[in-house]
């Protein structure tokens, strides 16, 4: 078996470290599908840790669908599919206030590029999505039904928008997050008074300056929208 890299544990949330640990060896390739995980005993040996917390730790990442855990065989990497990932992120979210507000801030970074970007490359497709999409929203605000799907739809748009591949990219894995981990935020972020109006409007103007090709008025825009939002969900 291949050498792999592991540091002792000092933390206080052990097994959370150790699923940290085993994540990062199978995102940078150190351990692939398929590959055979050290025993109980050498993971704890070599984490200097209690097997009770490796046991922890394996049980969270099986959970998680990381790993497949075979009595009498071992312990095996599984196919990590991206909503794993998403999934994994979403948990520490939950456990970790300030995850959270990491995260907020890694959208506001983000969005109001994307904003920026999209004001400048947009093509008639993107602007007729948006609008689309904006229609749509309208139709639920009068129908008093929660808009949080088409909310969704509208920010990734304009990230696809953007025709930056890995932005894009990494706006799905940031929204699909948020919308696992903060999902009860959200609905109470619509269903507060006066927020759902206030949320489309600023939808419309976020809109209006990317059909109107001022980068600048869209980055301020999306800004001041990523700020509302953040203050309604706290």
């Amino acid at each position: 078996m291949q050498r792999l890299e592991l540091r002792p544990i000092r933390t206080k949330k052990i097994y959370e470290e150790i699923v940290q640990q085993i994540k990062v060896l199978i995102s940078e390739g150190n351990l692939k599908p398929g590959d055979r995980l050290p025993s109980e005993r050498e993971l704890s040996e070599r984490l200097a840790v209690s097997r009770a917390s490796v046991r922890e730790a394996l049980t969270a990442l099986a959970a998680l669908g990381v790993i497949d855990i075979r009595p009498g065989e071992g312990t095996f990497v599984k196919h990590v599919r991206n909503r794993d990932i998403v999934e994994s992120l979403a948990m520490a979210i939950l456990l970790d206030r300030k995850t959270a507000k990491e995260l907020l801030e890694t959208r506001q970074a983000l969005e109001t590029e994307a904003a920026h970007l999209a004001a400048r490359r947009a093509e008639l497709e993107d602007l007729t999505k948006m609008a689309s999409i904006l229609e749509e929203m309208h139709r639920d605000l009068q129908n008093g039904v929660l808009g949080d799907d088409p909310d969704l739809r509208f920010h990734l748009a304009i990230a696809e928008a953007t025709k930056n591949s890995v932005l894009a990219r990494l706006m799905h894995t940031v929204s699909d997050t948020m919308l696992q981990a903060l999902r009860a935020s959200r609905l109470s972020l619509y269903t507060n008074p006066g927020n759902a109006e206030l949320l489309y409007e600023q939808h419309v103007a976020i809109y209006e300056a990317i059909k109107g090709r001022n980068p600048r008025a869209a980055r301020k825009a999306m800004s001041q929208h990523l700020a509302f939002v953040e203050r309604e969900l706290r």
